[in-house]
């Protein structure tokens, strides 16, 4: 993989990690239930038949409520520009201050596979069916289905 960068790199926070912090480049407000496009100043050219997954840092939501509206954001192989994350502040009444240089996301970067779809007139059966949000039930405190 190769990266191209204005400011701090990727990294992760220790050894072993699978995400890489992603850090604002720029100084943005957030006012209260608002999104912005923060830019990372990170640009990168993955190889053929991997992407980037680019997730919300779990201490910003809990301590900030801050997230992102597109979660998980996907840069494809194909993609050579600046990476830029959407943060939405999910508080109604506080603003918040992304200061450039703070962390904001994480990147992961995986191998994909790629799916050839082929157009039939019907599927297989399976044992869940065309059931779909919540169709398998919820377990009562007795421990059985309903």
């Amino acid at each position: 993989m190769q990266i191209l960068v204005q400011g701090s790199p990727p990294q992760s926070a220790r050894p072993g990690d699978a995400g890489m912090d992603l850090v604002a480049r720029e100084s943005v407000t957030l006012p209260p239930l608002g999104r912005a496009l923060v830019p990372t100043g990170v640009s990168i050219a993955l190889p053929p038949g991997y992407l980037a997954w680019i997730t919300p840092r779990s201490g910003l939501a809990i301590k900030h409520g801050i997230s992102m509206v597109n979660a998980p954001g996907i840069i494809d192989a194909g993609y050579r520009g600046e990476i830029s994350v959407v943060l939405w502040n999910t508080d109604p009444n506080e603003q918040f201050e992304v200061v450039a240089g703070e962390r904001i996301a994480q990147m992961i970067v995986t191998p994909h596979s790629v799916a050839h779809m082929v157009q039939v007139d019907s599927l297989p059966g399976s044992h869940r069916g065309e059931g779909g949000f919540g169709s398998t039930g919820t377990t009562d405190t007795a421990g059985e289905t309903p």
